[in-house]
Formats: structure tokens, sequence, C-alpha cells
């Protein structure tokens, strides 16, 4: 893998393929520590906190954090896809629009605050939806990360970002026993945030300044619209979901989608670590369709090796995380969501990746005809089913979401790569999730037993040998490919 692209990059005499092959192997097994270092933030949490507490926590994050994502436009990622041959001047081009507009969102989000209090519960949204919002000069500041993670020196990225999550552990767990409540997930975003800030800058190469040109805003703007146009398809989505569950349901029920909503997002993050990690090479070889489907697909069988036996395991043993781990009788509810958002997130995995494939062909407006034709979904499926039927419609809803989301990736991916196979990728791509979880339930029905407790246990072990197993036999050849990547110098 070598293309004219790849000399933006210092790879010591080694290949593109050996270089982006080993970054995401080895920095997601780096990477996978931290994500579930946030998944155990979130079951311990759920141990201190009660659910109208993660209600409450729900109702901010989702209604500013949503606002946010119109923040996302993708700066970062364009600057990657750059190659301008002066690159500090580039950087500080692009970290001046990246602060403009972080403040113009800045402003959007604190006058949304007195709207979303007026809304659900003035007393306690307010002082801490400000709060929230000291962090968003802090997340300016971590633009320097975009230099090591263009260079593709990833353990110096990855060792930079790991700052956030350790430190929001730390102060989110300490709060949360002294009995802050649900501050102390706010004050926890916050400590991670302004913590990685502080390193970013510290060891940024750059000089952090102010670079403005007609022609830069040119440039980005057609990038980023329908990146736009997709996070406000996102926004309404989650904010008719969380007013239509707490208006309908109450506090309560919202903590509850809160809560299945972090654990299932677990998948996600992995998946981003890979797809992440290849995208500076997908840059650098975007012109060339046959490598670039070769990429696209092996990523994709790569993270669904781990995102397939999550999401279908998280499912299969939602009661039972909920009865021995969070407490039946505060997060009952909340095993029908589980088990949907469980399956979402294995499928949703299918063809994941391929919006590294879109940005780095400059061709984003594929993500915005599926992020629309989500938004309908949920507008004639989802919604009414959760005014009917509560959080089991959600749950059925959500799924119907994922399917829909699901095909118009792989119909957009057949324009791009026309001899892609998509039935035969997503077989092999969930047969050993599959299996595992066919072996599982064929236990599990044989066994009857009424007292879980080592039943569980012995389940759960079942399922990951199962897992193991039929790995090594299906996609014997990808692992041994992977394994070979890592021991190449």
């Amino acid at each position: 893998m070598s293309s004219p692209g790849s000399q933006r990059f210092d790879l010591r005499g080694r290949s593109l393929r050996v270089v982006a092959a080993r970054g995401t192997l080895v920095n997601s097994v780096f990477l996978v520590a931290l994500a579930a270092l946030g998944l155990l933030r979130g079951v311990i949490l759920a141990r201190f906190l009660e659910p109208d507490d993660y209600g409450i926590w729900g109702v901010l994050i989702i209604s500013l954090g949503t606002l946010l994502w119109l923040k996302q436009v993708g700066i970062g990622d364009k600057y990657i896809q750059q190659d301008d041959p002066d690159q500090q001047l580039a950087f500080q081009k692009a970290f001046t629009l990246e602060l403009a507009f972080t403040a113009l969102f800045t402003l959007v989000l604190a006058g949304a605050i007195p709207v979303i209090a007026v809304t659900f519960a003035p007393s306690e949204i307010v002082l801490p939806g400000y709060v929230l919002l000291c962090v968003m000069p802090a997340l300016v500041l971590q633009a320097p990360l975009w230099i090591y993670y263009r260079r593709l020196e990833f353990l110096k990225q990855r060792l930079l970002q790991a700052v956030d999550p350790l430190v929001s552990f730390v102060v989110a767990i300490a709060l949360a026993i002294a009995g802050a409540g649900y501050w102390a997930l706010v004050l926890g975003v916050v400590a991670g945030g302004w913590a990685s800030a502080i390193v970013s800058v510290r060891s940024c190469p750059y000089p952090l300044r102010l670079r403005y040109d007609r022609g830069t805003l040119r440039s980005y703007a057609s990038f980023s619209i329908p990146l736009l146009l997709a996070s406000g398809s996102a926004i309404v989505i989650a904010q008719g979901t969380i007013t239509a569950t707490t208006a309908h349901l109450g506090i309560a029920a919202a903590g509850v989608v809160t809560l299945a909503a972090s654990i299932s997002q677990f998948a996600d993050r992995v998946d981003q670590i890979v797809s992440g990690t290849l995208y500076p090479a997908i840059c650098a070889v975007a012109d060339r369709t046959e490598v670039l489907q070769e990429v696209f697909t092996k990523a994709n069988r790569i993270a669904l090796l781990w995102a397939a036996p999550f999401g279908l395991g998280l499912a299969v043993f939602a009661g039972d995380l909920v009865h021995f781990v969070l407490g039946q009788d505060r997060w009952g509810d909340a095993i029908p969501v589980l088990e949907a958002f469980g399956v979402a997130a294995a499928i949703n995995h299918l063809g994941f990746n391929w919006d590294s494939i879109l940005r780095a062909r400059d061709d984003t407006r594929p993500m915005a005809v599926a992020a629309g034709l989500t938004l309908v979904a949920f507008l004639v499926v989802t919604l009414p089913l959760i005014l009917l039927e509560g959080l089991e419609g959600l749950a059925v809803g959500f799924l119907v979401q994922t399917v829909v989301v699901v095909l118009a990736r792989f119909w957009f991916l057949r324009r791009i790569f026309p001899a892609f196979r998509t039935l035969a990728h997503c077989v092999r791509a969930f047969a050993p999730a599959l299996v595992a979880t066919a072996v599982t339930l064929g236990l599990r029905l044989l066994d009857g037993a009424s007292e879980r407790g080592l039943v569980t246990i012995a389940e759960l072990a079942t399922f990951v040998a199962a897992t193991a197993v039929a790995t090594v036999a299906l996609e014997r050849d990808l692992v041994r490919e992977a394994r070979g990547y890592l021991r190449r110098d």
C-alpha cells in the first residue's frame, strides 16, 4: 500500500499497510482498556446514583450534548485530509476555525439552557448546565491531538487522550461515593476535559496562533455542511427521544435510556478506535478503489470480531446484569431496552467505518442522506411506539432505525465498491457471535434453572469460549494476517 499521498507520513522504511495495521491493532488494545474504564465507570456510578440522577444527567447530556454535535462538523477530519506544504500554517487555520465554531455554539448552548430548564426541571438543570459549558474552551485546546493523529504517531496521541477518561473516572467515582449525585458526572466531565487540554497544549509542536482566509473557509464548508445536516438529524432524534420519554414516562425512564445507551456505546467506542486509527492511512490512498475496499472490509471485520459478540452478549445477559449488578428494584425496567440496544449495537457495526471512506474521498453527502432516512424512521416508527408502548416501543423503534441506517450505508457502499458482496460480508462478520449466542441459549433452554447464580457464570464462560473458538475457526486467515503485521518490522 503506497502512493504519493503516503509521503506525508514518516514511515521509516516500512509500508503504509504495515504501519496502519500495526497502529490499528496495538492502539486498539490500548484504547479498549480506556473504553472498558468508561464502561466500568457507568456500572459503578449506577450503584451509587439513583435513576433520577441518571435521568437528570441524561437530560443534560442529550439536550446540551446533541446541540454540541452541530459543532462536530469535521474540521479535524478535513485537517487530516489536507496536504498543505506548510503544515504549521494549516494547523493554525484549522485551529482558528475550530475556535470560531466553538465560540458560536457556546453562545447557542448558553441560550438553550433556560429553554431546557423550562421544559424539564428549572431548579436542577440550570446550574449544572452552565458548569458543563466550562468544558467548551478545553475542547478547543485539545486540537493539538490532530497533529499526532495526522503523523500516525498513535502512541503519543493515545497517551494524551487517556488523560481525559482517567481523570474523569477518578473524579466522578470519588464524588459519587461522597454523595454528590449527578454533580459527580458533571464535574467529572469538566475535570477530565481541562486536564486533557492542559497536556495537549503543553505538548503541541506548533505555536497556537489565529490564522484565517476565505479559501480555507470555503474548502472546509463544502466538506462540513453535509456533516452539519447529519448532526442536525441526530439532534432531532436524540432530543425527540429524551423529550417524549421524559414527558410520557417520567425522568426515571430517561435514566433507563441514558444507562442503556452508555453501556451499549462501549461497542461503538471500540469500532471508532479501529476506524479512527486507519483514517490518515485511508486519506493517503483515497484514489485507489481496490485498496480502499480491502481496507474497509478488513477493518470492519476486525471491529465486528468484538462488537458483534459484545452486542449480542449484552442482549443475552441483560437480565443477569440488572439482577446481579445494577439492582432489580431500581433498574428492572431497563432490561428490554438493554436487550434491544445490545442487538442494535451489533447490527450497527455492519459497515460502521463507511464514514472514513467518504471523508477521505471528500464526499460526505451520503452521510447526510442516511441520517435523513434515519430521522424519517424515528418520526414514523419510534416516536409513535414510545407514546403507545413506552420503553418497549422505544426498544423496537430503535432497532428499526438501526436497520434503516445500515441498509442506507450498504446501498452507497455498493456505488463506491461495485464488487462488494454485502450479504457474504454480513454473514461472515456475524457468524462467530451467532454461534456463541446459539450455544449459550441452547444450554439455557436445556438447563431451565430458576436460580441463576453460578449458572450465569457458566453461561458467560461458555459464551466467551464459544466466541473464541468460532472466531479462530471462521476467521483464521484474518487473525493470522493481523498477527503477522504485529510481528513485522
